[in-house]
């Protein structure tokens, strides 16, 4: 009888400790340290906030072909990292059977400060960003209910979502939440212009000019849409008709830009001001890749402006056809423009693709 009663306490015991342990608390991901950005604007809020976990996981996600209806393709084909994560020097990046995409292939970094995304601004969020390229026809062209069960059935994923998302459920919510984490994280902050801002450098004499000649609105005048002066980002992060096209009427523009996302007829020709961070890395240029050069693009400034319909008005000089740079002054602003390339953003191991390299 006695033994009997050891018996039953014993096993009570053993059942609470195993129970216990079942129940442990799981640890909780832990906060993502940015760097220390001297002159940036302050990061916008995310209700998607980093953490160690949830990039490691994003940057598996976002080099991994899993994505991909016939496990070729990831974000990282046409995101390529050397090239400031741009397809350069595609003009058009291809898709899982070799389609041709319709608009050049914007490169990705300092994202968080972005309100929208793509060069019509369709996607309002970087989440919503990562939805549409797997599910595009002529991209990835991969439904999200095969993506969700591929990764399940992954022996390599569940435990990653486990410690990212505090629970193994997957579903296409969380795939794009951790690819987003990363692509925060892909901040470019580290360039000789970032540095000479910091009082660590100096800009060459011909860099400089070029830096006065662009923020002069009697020649480049380039400061109204490509902050350089009084913010490092480059951009407005805004739309703008640049006068690419000659067009009477809206219905003249070959593509409808932020039109096609507003529905709005005065936003037609509009496009996303690109950042002119890392740009010496990132051609061609412009939402049709129509300019391989930076001197194509400064011949098209100074002399090729089209004053129709719908113009942005800071384009003072349109009605001229551009600015007229002398080829001097082309020169000193490609040399400052080459101070924006950020090496160490373009080589940084923490961006770059965390699986082995395969060899034969």
């Amino acid at each position: 009888m006695c033994v009997l009663k050891l018996d039953v306490k014993c096993f009570l015991v053993l059942f609470f400790i195993l129970a216990i342990w079942s129940f442990k608390e799981i640890p909780s991901p832990i906060p993502y340290r940015f760097p220390e950005l001297k002159y940036f604007p302050k990061m916008p809020f995310t209700h998607n906030p980093a953490t160690v976990e949830g990039v490691d996981l994003g940057r598996f996600l976002f080099y991994d072909p899993i994505l991909s209806e016939n496990n070729r393709i990831s974000c990282a084909s046409c995101h390529q990292q050397k090239m400031a994560f741009s397809d350069s020097p595609n003009t058009f990046s291809k898709g899982i059977h070799g389609e041709r995409m319709t608009r050049n292939t914007m490169p990705l970094f300092n994202l968080a400060w972005y309100p929208s995304f793509f060069w019509d601004g369709r996607a309002a969020t970087l989440e919503q960003q990562v939805f549409i390229p797997v599910r595009a026809h002529q991209e990835m062209n991969l439904d999200w209910q095969t993506a969700v069960k591929r990764i399940e059935e992954s022996p390599f994923y569940p435990s990653k979502f486990q410690l990212a998302f505090g629970s193994p459920k997957i579903d296409s919510v969380l795939i794009a939440k951790a690819i987003a984490q990363f692509e925060r994280t892909l901040i470019s902050h580290n360039s000789k212009y970032d540095q000479v801002i910091r009082g660590e450098n100096y800009f060459s004499a011909e860099e400089y000019e070029g830096f006065v000649l662009m923020n002069d609105q009697t020649k480049g005048d380039c400061l109204h849409c490509h902050i350089t002066d009084g913010g490092v980002l480059g951009t407005t992060t805004k739309f703008s008709n640049n006068g690419l096209n000659y067009a009477l009427i809206p219905s003249d523009y070959p593509d409808q830009g932020l039109a096609e996302t507003t529905g709005n007829v005065m936003d037609v020709g509009k496009f996303r001001i690109p950042s002119l961070r890392n740009v010496a890395v990132t051609g061609p240029y412009m939402h049709d890749g129509r300019f391989k050069s930076l001197k194509d693009v400064l011949d098209f400034y100074s002399e090729g402006v089209q004053n129709g319909w719908n113009v942005d008005r800071k384009m003072a000089y349109a009605h001229r056809g551009g600015v007229h740079l002398s080829e001097t002054e082309k020169r000193r602003i490609i040399a400052f423009l080459g101070t924006l390339t950020d090496s160490t953003f373009l080589s940084n191991p923490d961006f770059s693709n965390p699986f082995p390299i395969k060899t034969n």
